[in-house]
């Protein structure tokens, strides 16, 4: 073998060694990503079960204040925590969730004070609009006098114009909800970025030896 041809193939075998060690080096597969919930008919599925807890806050402040409130308006919150069954996190905390108010009685004279009583309706998880069923409701302080008979015998114009405090729940106040439908899920693996493989190096041709 002649000197060109050893030089050529020591080049070979360099340039072959590299090219290996890169793919190897590129072909190492990602962390094993965590388990979601997706909302469909699976082998293995799992049941999300009526009567589930799910933490939630209101993310709005709901007040008698200024008569804003009406029966039938509709109001905001969201999951608060997240919500798993066996190591899967079915409702993930933000998710969002809607809410309804079912009377209103505003503060008034007589030391009336304001009331209202709400109830959660559904949230949207992972796509999927999910019922729930829970109700919560709050009272101003009354106002005036304790005897309203007496006080209007006797304190007519003192108590006509004595008044309670509005109700209010401020946004972040925690309310409790409850699934109000079965649910099957399955859980999946989280999406995960493709592996990248480098493309191999060109092999450089030996010249045959004499």
């Amino acid at each position: 073998m002649n000197r060109f041809s050893t030089a050529l193939s020591g080049a070979f075998f360099i340039v072959s060694a590299t090219s290996g060690a890169a793919l190897a080096q590129s072909s190492t597969p990602a962390a094993s990503p965590a388990t979601v919930a997706a909302f469909q008919p699976a082998k293995g599925e799992t049941v999300l079960r009526v009567g589930t807890a799910v933490p939630l806050r209101t993310t709005e402040e709901l007040t008698t204040k200024g008569k804003k409130l009406k029966v039938g308006q509709r109001f905001n919150l969201e999951v608060s925590e997240n919500v798993v069954i066996n190591g899967t996190t079915v409702i993930p905390a933000g998710s969002p969730a809607v809410g309804e108010i079912m009377e209103v009685r505003n503060k008034g004279m007589w030391g009336k004070s304001g009331h209202f009583g709400a109830r959660v309706l559904y949230l949207t998880a992972n796509g999927r609009q999910i019922r729930l069923t829970g109700a919560f409701d709050d009272k101003g302080t009354a106002g005036g006098i304790g005897a309203t008979a007496v006080s209007a015998l006797v304190f007519l114009p003192a108590g006509f114009f004595m008044t309670g405090t509005s109700a209010m729940v401020a946004a972040g106040s925690p309310v409790k909800g409850f699934i109000d439908e079965d649910v099957q899920f399955a859980a999946v693996a989280a999406p995960s970025q493709p592996m990248v493989v480098a493309a191999p190096v060109a092999q450089v041709p030996v010249a045959p030896t004499k």
